[in-house]
C-alpha cells in the first residue's frame, strides 16, 4: 500500500501547478465551497492512479488545485466512507497522499446529526474531540513510517486553529458551537437509543465520516481543523425522521458561513 501511495503522489506531483501546504476535505452538501476556489487543475477521481472512487451522491469525486483567496490549496471534492465497501486504507489513501504532497494542514467538513439539546439545525459545530465507533481502525496493520506506532490522541484538533475559528466567526458574527464528533460506519441513521447513548458517552454531534481522515492526519503529523454542520436532530423528543436529501439540503443552506470562516482562516495561517 505505501508502494502505492508514493506513486500517486508521484503521479500528481508531476502535475501540480503549484506546491500548496493546505488541504481541504469537502463532504455531503459542502461540495459548492469549491466554487470559492480559483482552479488551476482539476483531476476526475477516477483518473488518478490507485484512487478509489466516491459512489455517495452529493460527493462530486474531483481533487482540485487552486487558489483561496490568495493561498494554493487542494481540495476533496467528495470522499470516501467505511460504508462504500472500502477498508480503511482506501478510505485514508487521499490523506496518506496529501502527507507525501507537503500537506500540513488539514480542514475537514462534514455534515451530522445534533444530539446535545442546546443545538439547532444548521448550527456550525467546530469539533474539539473525537470518539471513534468505526469496527476498523485506520492505523490497524503494519506501521506507517510517518509517525509512531502508539500515536498520542490527546490533541488531535490543532487548539490554535480552533482560537482562530472563534475570532473569525466573532467578527463576522456567525453562531458556532464547540463539540465532541462521535464517528460511525453508517450506512443507516442512528435510533433514538443510539442518538441518547452517544450523547451520554460524551458526544454532541454524529456522523459517518472524518475521524478515520483525521486520525491518519493525526499519525502524519498534520494539522488538523474540523467543523460538523449540524443537518438534523437526535435530540429526545425532538427527533423526526430525517433522508439523505434532507441533509444535503441542510447543509448547503449553511456551507456559505463555513465558507467564510475556512477561507478566512486559509488565508490567515
Amino acid at each position: 500500500m505505501y508502494e502505492k501511495i508514493k506513486a500517486t503522489a508521484e503521479w500528481l506531483r508531476k502535475r501540480m501547478p503549484s506546491q500548496p501546504t493546505t488541504a481541504i476535505v469537502l463532504g455531503t452538501g459542502l461540495g459548492r465551497l469549491a466554487e470559492e476556489i480559483d482552479v488551476t487543475l482539476a483531476i476526475e477521481y477516477k483518473d488518478i492512479p490507485n484512487f478509489p472512487v466516491s459512489t455517495v451522491e452529493g460527493h462530486s469525486g474531483r481533487l482540485i488545485f487552486g487558489k483561496l483567496g490568495e493561498k494554493d490549496i487542494l481540495a476533496m471534492q467528495g470522499r470516501f466512507h467505511y460504508y462504500e465497501g472500502y477498508s480503511m486504507k482506501e478510505v485514508t489513501f487521499p490523506v496518506r497522499v496529501m502527507y507525501e504532497l507537503g500537506i500540513n494542514t488539514l480542514f475537514v467538513s462534514n455534515a451530522a446529526g445534533g444530539m446535545n439539546p442546546d443545538f439547532e439545525i444548521g448550527d456550525l459545530m467546530i469539533i474539539r474531540d473525537h470518539i471513534n465507533f468505526f469496527p476498523e481502525h485506520p492505523l490497524h496493520g503494519p506501521n506507517f513510517p510517518t509517525g509512531p506506532r502508539f500515536p498520542d490522541m490527546h490533541e488531535v484538533y490543532d487548539k490554535e486553529l480552533i482560537r482562530m475559528a472563534d475570532k473569525i466567526a466573532a467578527e463576522k458574527g456567525i453562531k458556532v458551537q464547540h463539540g465532541v464528533y462521535v464517528g460511525t460506519q453508517g450506512p443507516t441513521f442512528e435510533t433514538p437509543s443510539e442518538y441518547k447513548m452517544y450523547y451520554i458517552l460524551g458526544g454532541d454531534a454524529v456522523g459517518m465520516s472524518t475521524v478515520p481522515e483525521v486520525i491518519v492526519a493525526h499519525h502524519c503529523g498534520i494539522r488538523v481543523f474540523g467543523v460538523s454542520i449540524i443537518t438534523d436532530l437526535g435530540v429526545e423528543g425532538r427527533i423526526v425522521e430525517v433522508s439523505h436529501e434532507e441533509v444535503q439540503k441542510a447543509a448547503n443552506a449553511v456551507q456559505p458561513l463555513m465558507a467564510d470562516i475556512m477561507r478566512e482562516m486559509i488565508n490567515r495561517n
